[in-house]
């Protein structure tokens, strides 16, 4: 018989004490892209930073955004998720699929996912491109050319984050890309994100004021949830608004925590 796999785990790190706050980056990013959201929040709540499925220290992990939603919820337990980007999804995923371990959960720049077949079908042959040019160029080159995009021209230049992003692998990147972009939600969430709602699950949907495409989608997202979610934009800011304005993030992010953690627990 051959050796068993080792069951697969995310990497987590922790810091701080008090109510648990749950942090998950974006695509080609490390839990490390949280250094100052997660100084500021570990100085009063328990801070876990999870590497998300092909990524940093979970390089080897190879999950969609459903099994990523499952490990993630085995990596974080009970506690508040925050989500940017392809970490926004992943919470999505984990709040439909695990409604008990959320206390609540906040994301920023994400979506529901591409409403018609033919988007979704050619998102996945564009991220399948994205992949194959990964797998030539390297990483390296690959950041050079992902960082480039409109979408993240308000980042601030920061040598530690790019280190950070550095140490992902072209395999783990590829599979990320592969098994979880965007072209990969189907069906598309928006008809059960209703379900959020029906848990009593606080939700805060977040997106950068610049970022004229989210802020549509989190306008959305937070009509889809009802009630329980608020919508608000971080000034100043593109799509990855806890980078380029970090103060103004974890200012929304703060005033919306306490309502959240005077909930009654979700049963």
């Amino acid at each position: 018989m051959g050796a068993m796999m080792p069951p697969m785990r995310l990497h987590v790190t922790h810091e701080g004490s008090g109510p648990r706050v749950v942090l998950v980056h974006g695509f080609t990013q490390t839990g490390r892209s949280w250094d100052h959201i997660a100084a500021d929040l570990a100085r009063d709540h328990e801070v876990l930073r999870v590497d998300a499925p092909g990524h940093g220290g979970s390089a080897d992990v190879r999950a969609d955004l459903w099994e990523g939603a499952s490990l993630l919820a085995e990596a974080g337990g009970p506690a508040v998720y925050v989500g940017y980007s392809m970490g926004g999804r992943l919470v999505l995923h984990l709040a439909l699929r695990h409604p008990e371990v959320p206390s609540g959960l906040a994301v920023l720049g994400a979506t529901g996912g591409l409403d018609a077949a033919a988007e979704r079908a050619v998102r996945r042959a564009s991220d399948e491109v994205l992949a194959e040019e990964l797998e030539r160029d390297g990483v390296e080159a690959f950041l050079d050319r992902w960082l480039s995009q409109p979408l993240f021209a308000g980042v601030p230049a920061d040598p530690v984050e790019r280190a950070a992003r550095s140490t992902n692998t072209v395999a783990g990147l590829a599979s990320s890309l592969r098994l979880a972009g965007t072209g990969t939600q189907d069906p598309p969430l928006w008809p059960r994100l209703g379900e959020i709602r029906a848990h009593a699950m606080p939700a805060l949907v977040l997106a950068g004021e610049r970022d004229a495409r989210f802020t549509a989608l989190a306008q959305r997202l937070a009509a889809a949830i009802g009630p329980t979610a608020t919508c608000a934009s971080i000034a100043g800011a593109g799509h990855a608004a806890h980078l380029e304005q970090p103060a103004a993030f974890l200012a929304a992010l703060r005033a919306w925590l306490p309502r959240v953690e005077a909930a009654e627990p979700v049963v």
